[in-house]
């Protein structure tokens, strides 16, 4: 979970940094994503915000999420592996990591009882893929030096 706090802090969102990170069978990093722009698209061109009442004033029409990214960054199968996720997957990740063969999911934490959450959880039940809530929380400092203070 620490790579993926870690790869979250490379996301220049300011509401929200969301990283993600793949490993094996063999807990080897195979693919990290953070939330964030297409490739060849600058963080400084497309909007950042998120409540404005134009959707094409609003991030969401934009941005990749961290899962989306770890899946697409990958260059191996990605069937029987891990993904760690800083928040839990939306219903639009939560369909490509299925799809991508990633039979289980640890995540750190998750924003409530919303519509897409809800989806996920079905569809990840329905498919066979477990689900992990840490009970403790891997903050910067701990991934970064290790201290956790």
């Amino acid at each position: 979970m620490g790579v993926a706090v870690l790869s979250a802090m490379r996301s220049k969102d300011p509401s929200t940094q969301v990283g993600a990170c793949i490993v094996d069978e063999h807990r080897r990093i195979v693919s990290m994503g953070y939330n964030g722009f297409p490739e060849g698209i600058s963080d400084d061109d497309f909007p950042w915000d998120r409540d404005l009442p134009d959707p094409l004033d609003n991030k969401y029409m934009y941005v990749v999420h961290a899962e989306l990214n770890a899946i697409l960054n990958a260059k191996t199968d990605l069937r029987g592996c891990t993904i760690y996720v800083s928040l839990f997957p939306c219903n639009e990740c939560a369909k490509a990591i299925i799809q991508s063969g990633i039979r289980k999911v640890v995540y750190q934490s998750e924003k409530g009882n919303e519509k897409f959450e809800i989806a996920s959880r079905r569809m990840f039940e329905a498919s066979g893929v477990e689900m992990v809530k840490l009970e403790h929380k891997v903050s910067l400092a701990l991934a970064v030096d290790g201290s956790g203070k």
